[in-house]
């Protein structure tokens, strides 16, 4: 029976039934050098004939080097790693690792290093996965059956793979496989490990999960014309490796900003207030010159800051909006680099609104949801109500931010804003305690309640900037007994509490981990504007917090909505510095977020040990 191991002088009766499974456990040396006997017997034990089973074992695995940290992606001796036709997440998983090659690491090259079929500089190794296949057994096998490494029709747009073949001095990299190439013979099967180079060419994303596979197989070809039939098929998955976002919380490794020095629109005082406190943050500045800006000065709108990551390697990526103003051009020609990559994503159309550019675009934390673990935070995308119509962030960028599946994008409400951009309403703090963090959320109500407490205080006659730069001043009198105002209020108010049920529901997040800060906005053709500097449109630079300056009513030489906010994030660890940036385009787009834009450190969690 199949239970049975056989023993040398092992006899079966005869039976349909009958199988007997042969496994041979060393590469053969010679052709037909392994023999099975078979032999018959009467029932009296005679024997009457004997049949011979003649193999030859050869080996053609797939396997991986340790070189670029495959298998259960972990570094080992130089080995070779066999895979499965499978790849499975979680600290217990296994699969092979792949990056998109989409940085330039040829100075002069034209675009992203995966553009072109070449390599050209020993870097672009460092941005591939090596694998071998290790072919083993007589040459005799191998010079009638051909072995044929291949991909699918489907992934040859997704990856490229070179194949180093030995020349007099070093090796040159012949591509392979990849766009218009499905299949390649290799040419000298049998003697040992063939070096390949596997290259990604595309992102995640709709109708791509990010698997690729490439396969190897024995093929027995009975005349020279014919496309020969697979023996044996040895299959590797790949998953390309993840854009990933950075939240407040990480490290700022460097901060961008764009000069504008010429007009009213100079911002060079708020650059002053900007340096001063990367100082204290020990961070780098890296300030964009207006030329190549075009005098765009949202650099937080144009673009956000990523990385992707595989064992062996983990460089950053800037994913540009399709926005596309004065910024449109310059993270490519002016970011794109040596180990710096570059994504984007552009709709069909090119039709786009305000809910495109990426103040539309955030991350929280990493959060606990009912038991759920979200390790490198939850992707937040500002848009309609659910069941509502009206303005949206592009299908084509949702698609890629959902397609990443490592960072679950959460859709709040943040179309009832003018510009409607999440970071106009809530951003995220470290906070040095048991969470870690803080959500802050702008709060009409807590502005109220400050302005009644001051009021109280006999400070009613204390003024506050509002709208435009020197416009006008209202007291805090004024505006408490402004209905209209007041009427405004308790609408945002509604809808950011709208947003903070679906915060608290979808972070995992109770009272204790938000805190509100004291804002007001007013309505303009049914959508708010800030009434005066947003500060939750903020700055976050470890515990130093760069905040918009509220130019509000001053008591006992002090603003009150500054010393409010120090009050509730003083205590956290955090310190706050405020800088000006009240200009003279409107007060609910400053310098200090939308004007500013952080590059941050990765993770130190693998996002191959997330569970989607």
């Amino acid at each position: 029976s199949p239970a049975t191991k056989p023993t040398a002088d092992s006899r079966w009766p005869l039976d349909p039934d009958i199988e007997v499974v042969v496994t041979v456990d060393v590469t053969s040396r010679s052709v037909d050098d392994n023999q099975v006997k078979i032999s018959y017997y009467n029932r009296e034990g005679n024997e009457l004939a004997v049949a011979w089973l003649y193999l030859t074992c050869v080996a053609a695995p797939v396997g991986l080097s340790s070189a670029p940290g495959w298998g259960k992606r972990c570094s080992r001796p130089l080995s070779v790693l066999l895979l499965q036709a499978k790849w499975t997440w979680g600290p217990d998983g296994q699969g092979a690792v792949l990056l998109v090659n989409c940085d330039r690491d040829s100075p002069g090259a034209g675009g992203t290093d995966s553009g072109r079929a070449d390599i050209r500089t020993p870097a672009d190794l460092q941005d591939m996965s090596v694998m071998l296949l290790r072919t083993q057994g007589p040459s005799a096998v191998f010079a009638e059956y051909p072995v044929v490494l291949h991909i699918p029709e489907t992934d040859a747009d997704k990856l490229r793979v070179f194949h180093a073949v030995r020349g007099d001095s070093q090796p040159r990299y012949k591509p392979v496989l990849g766009p218009d190439k499905l299949s390649y013979v290799l040419d000298r099967a049998g003697h040992g490990d063939s070096t390949f180079y596997v290259e990604g060419l595309a992102f995640p994303d709709r109708g791509f999960s990010g698997l690729v596979s490439i396969s190897a197989s024995l093929l027995e070809v009975p005349h020279k014309d014919s496309p020969g039939t697979p023996i044996f098929t040895d299959t590797v998955v790949f998953r390309v490796a993840p854009w990933i976002m950075t939240p407040n919380t990480q490290q700022p490794l460097e901060v961008f900003v764009c000069s504008i020095k010429q007009g009213s629109d100079s911002n060079e005082a708020f650059l002053e207030g900007l340096r001063a406190l990367l100082r204290k943050a020990n961070c780098r500045l890296t300030v964009c010159s207006e030329q190549d800006t075009r005098s765009d000065r949202w650099i937080q709108d144009e673009l956000e800051f990523g990385y992707v990551e595989a064992p062996h390697k983990t460089f950053p990526v800037v994913f540009d909006s399709p926005r596309n103003r004065g910024l449109k051009d310059f993270a490519f020609k002016k970011i794109l680099g040596p180990d710096f990559g570059y994504v984007t994503r552009e709709p069909p159309g090119k039709s786009v609104t305000s809910l495109d550019s990426f103040g539309n675009l955030d991350v929280s934390p990493p959060v606990t949801v009912r038991g759920k673990e979200y390790p490198l935070g939850r992707i937040l995308i500002g848009s309609p109500l659910p069941w509502a119509s009206g303005r949206r962030m592009c299908k084509a960028v949702r698609d890629f931010l959902y397609a990443q599946q490592v960072q679950a994008p959460l859709e709040v409400y943040s179309e009832w804003l003018s510009v409607g951009h999440v970071d106009e309403f809530l951003t995220f703090v470290p906070a040095f305690d048991r969470k870690g963090f803080r959500l802050l959320l702008a709060s009409p109500n807590a502005c109220y309640q400050l302005f009644r407490e001051k009021q109280r205080q006999g400070h009613g006659e204390a003024t506050q900037f509002i709208g435009l730069k020197g416009s006008e001043r209202k007291s805090i009198d004024e505006i408490l007994a402004d209905e209209s105002l007041r009427s405004d209020n308790l609408h945002v108010q509604r809808c950011i509490d709208w947003n903070r049920e679906l915060l608290k529901q979808e972070l995992g997040l109770s009272e204790q981990d938000i805190v509100d800060i004291p804002q007001l906005f007013v309505l303009t053709d049914s959508r708010a504007d800030a009434l005066f500097p947003d500060m939750v449109n903020m700055l976050v630079l470890g515990r130093h917090l760069g905040i918009p300056k509220p130019f509000g009513p001053a008591v006992g030489g002090r603003c009150c909505l500054e010393q409010r906010v120090r009050e509730l994030l003083e205590p956290l660890g955090l310190s706050c510095t405020f800088i000006d940036d009240f200009f003279s385009y409107h007060a609910l787009a400053g310098d200090v977020h939308c004007g500013t834009n952080v590059r941050r450190k990765p993770f130190a969690f693998k996002w191959w040990h997330v569970v989607p």
